[in-house]
């Protein structure tokens, strides 16, 4: 297990990511905006870890940028930051949530407490989300000054939710809870504070014997056809997929355990 503002674990494919800043809400700070983009960058070309969970260490997932510390430089500085430096810092974040989605291993996030901001931001791009009764959502941007479109949120929650809902959360930065972020599709369960874990169990072993190159295409397929200008791009991608997935001895392995009543025992590649 690697320690810092990120805890690693791995287990047999599984890797278990703690935002670990319990102290600050797991706030983003330059420390872990460094760690996110590190880790999400290191999973393009890694083939041992297949399934990705995340979520925060303490009462919170993530109360987005660290605001006291983010205040803190700013009053440092002679003078204001140029455009190019602002528009880097800017993009560091934003780095994040597009290296969750083109890293090829689906990520389960367990989301509980404060998931403001950027900790929404980061919940979103996940694959999957699981609630914790105690969670409180918003888009916290616009509150703070600013545009209420950030880190992505623009692109995900329309997505997920549809426009009339985002334009809600996004516009008046309000907060959504549990029961109406599953009841509007943003979730697909709530359990009790404490139970995220064993929540997500089901969820991790049913990827977990899919077979890994089938898991990875559909991952990219899928993000693919949600923002593909046709139905001919999409099922070109699908019978690509499909035609990979049918030549591999993982096929061959998947039909057996099919036939056998089984659970396939796939070749890790």
């Amino acid at each position: 297990m690697s320690v810092g503002p990120l805890l690693i674990e791995h287990d047999d494919g599984l890797d278990r990511v703690t935002l670990n800043r319990p102290d600050s809400l797991n706030a983003l700070d330059p420390a872990m905006i460094d760690a996110l983009n590190a880790y999400f960058e290191g999973l393009q070309r890694n083939r041992t870890t297949r399934v990705v969970v995340l979520k925060g260490a303490g009462p919170a997932f993530c109360a987005g940028l660290d605001l006291k510390h983010a205040m803190a430089k700013r009053a440092e500085r002679q003078e204001p930051p140029s455009v190019a430096d602002s528009l880097d810092s800017q993009r560091r974040i934003a780095d994040i949530v597009m290296l969750m989605r083109r890293c090829p291993q689906p990520i389960v996030a367990l989301v509980h407490g404060a998931a403001a901001g950027g900790g929404f931001a980061l919940a979103l791009a996940a694959d999957i989300r699981i609630a914790a009764k105690s969670v409180r959502m918003n888009c916290a941007f616009i509150k703070l000054g600013l545009g209420g479109c950030d880190i992505g949120t623009s692109y995900f929650l329309p997505r997920l939710v549809g426009v009339s809902v985002a334009s809600e959360l996004i516009l008046t930065g309000r907060f959504i809870g549990a029961e109406r972020a599953l009841a509007v599709g943003l979730v697909s369960e709530v359990v009790e504070d404490g139970q995220l874990d064993d929540a997500a169990v089901p969820y991790i072993d049913a990827m977990m014997n899919a077979s890994p190159v089938g898991l990875r295409l559909s991952k990219e397929c899928l993000n693919m056809s949600v923002d593909a200008g046709s139905i001919e791009q999409v099922i070109a991608m699908e019978d690509r997929n499909q035609v990979l997935c049918s030549r591999s001895e993982d096929f061959e392995e998947g039909i057996r355990a099919f036939i056998e009543k089984r659970k396939p025992v796939y070749i890790r590649r």
